[in-house]
């Protein structure tokens, strides 16, 4: 009588197959996830700061409540163009389809905190009134604190970079407490309130405060003398001397600033446009009416401040590459133990041959391991990624950016690495030969 031949295992039956390949050895197991999590945490994490970064730099354009921005026909980005006459502020409030025209000044100083220590600043000046610049959140104080001379305010994330444990009371409110102020040059700044999600990593400390405070802090600064003596031959000999200005001891006691006039320079000219206006006439007369300026959208404005960051400055193309070498690095990782796996397995493999199993059948298990070994690092990893973006936001002021698009990208990314590295661990199955399981 003969003996009933059974048919080949089911398909359905294979994804046990890979499973027992994948965890029969759990320290192989748990290395071999190891170095899968690194490779993902590293694409994954050079992936955010490059997203976070570009994010970052134009993040007060991408806040403020302005339609048109006017600027200087040599503007690159945001923090690099020449100054432009604050009477363009009044010339753009009349023309047609104008609601309302603001300047914004922004200047580079400074700043010397309570123990004699510099650090490089930003300043942007504007008018505290409104929220047209200042549309970002303020976790402390108020905005109108601004309006007393020689008030600042600072991302919360910057306040320990000057120097600086507490704010300060308003100048109205109390005796201003000396050991919380800071100065540029010769002039006194009290913190009175801290921001949100303004800084961009890129750039020097920013420090927002108003029209007038920041014109003074950007004309403070050093008294020069030249001191000439006449030598016996009778030749002048002449010195340069250079002494930093005694320090006002309190806003109180410095002198208030002045007003802007119209011939004092200033970087934009925000526009926000009357309700129904159509945005591409309005550029086109403001740009008419004011030569020598050229006008930007608020989307144009900010994707040419993240493109010169992202690609002329090379940070973008160092960000990806670190990113390539993280992925290039997980498919060596996941070819070297697929392929390890294979060559222990090959007798098991023959057997499935053998016994009348297609090669997609057998692929199905390789590819079955390469999924799971996908899913099992990519979900520590992004948990890791997403921890550490939130204690470098909070430590160093620096956002690894991790969107829900970027997760799904990232998890896309993994299962083609650990996929593409099965390919190769393929080939050798392909040429196991059945007749290995009479071998000894």
């Amino acid at each position: 009588m003969k003996r009933p031949v059974h048919p080949p295992a089911p398909v359905s039956s294979m994804p046990s197959i890979a499973r027992k390949n994948l965890f029969e050895d759990i320290p192989r197991f748990v290395v071999a996830q190891a170095g899968i999590m690194f490779a993902v945490s590293l694409v994954t994490i050079q992936v955010g700061i490059l997203q976070g970064f570009t994010r970052s730099t134009a993040r007060l354009i991408d806040q403020s409540n302005v339609d048109l921005w006017v600027a200087s026909e040599d503007m690159v980005h945001l923090e690099l163009s020449s100054a432009i006459a604050a009477e363009r502020v009044m010339q753009a409030q009349k023309v047609e389809g104008v609601d309302r025209a603001e300047a914004l000044m922004i200047r580079s100083s400074i700043w010397r905190d309570p123990s004699g220590n510099i650090t490089p600043i930003r300043i942007f000046g504007f008018d505290p009134s409104t929220r047209m610049f200042a549309g970002f959140g303020i976790s402390q104080g108020k905005l109108d604190s601004l309006k007393q001379p020689y008030t600042v305010m600072v991302d919360q994330g910057s306040l320990k970079f000057l120097a600086l444990n507490q704010l300060s009371d308003p100048p109205e409110s109390s005796p201003a407490n000396r050991g919380s102020i800071g100065s540029f040059g010769t002039l006194p700044a009290q913190v009175v309130g801290l921001t949100n999600d303004t800084q961009s990593i890129a750039s020097s400390i920013f420090i927002f405060t108003s029209l007038e405070n920041a014109n003074a802090y950007g004309t403070a600064g050093m008294n020069s003398a030249v001191n000439c003596i006449r030598q016996p031959s009778g030749e002048l000999s002449c010195v340069n001397n250079f002494e930093n200005q005694p320090l006002k001891a309190t806003p109180v006691e410095a002198p208030p600033p002045r007003r802007l006039s119209i011939a004092d320079p200033i970087s934009y000219v925000m526009i926000r446009a009357q309700s129904g206006q159509d945005l591409g006439q309005l550029k086109q007369r403001l740009q008419s009416t004011l030569p020598g300026t050229q006008v930007y959208t608020q989307a144009e404005m900010s994707s040419i401040t993240r493109a010169y960051w992202s690609q002329r400055t090379g940070v973008g193309f160092v960000l990806g590459l670190g990113a390539s070498v993280g992925f290039i690095v997980g498919m060596v990782i996941v070819g070297q133990i697929l392929y390890s796996s294979v060559s222990d397995h090959l007798r098991e493999f023959g057997t499935l041959k053998a016994m009348g199993a297609s090669n997609w059948v057998i692929y199905s298990v390789i590819l079955e391991q390469a999924l799971w070994m996908a899913v099992l690092g990519y979900i520590p990893s992004i948990a890791l990624c997403f921890g550490l973006g939130v204690w470098t936001q909070a430590a160093k002021g620096i956002m690894i950016l991790i969107t829900p698009a970027t997760a799904g990208g990232i998890l896309v990314l993994t299962v083609v690495m650990c996929v593409g590295s099965a390919l190769f661990a393929v080939q050798k199955v392909t040429r196991v030969d059945p007749a290995i399981v009479f071998k000894a």
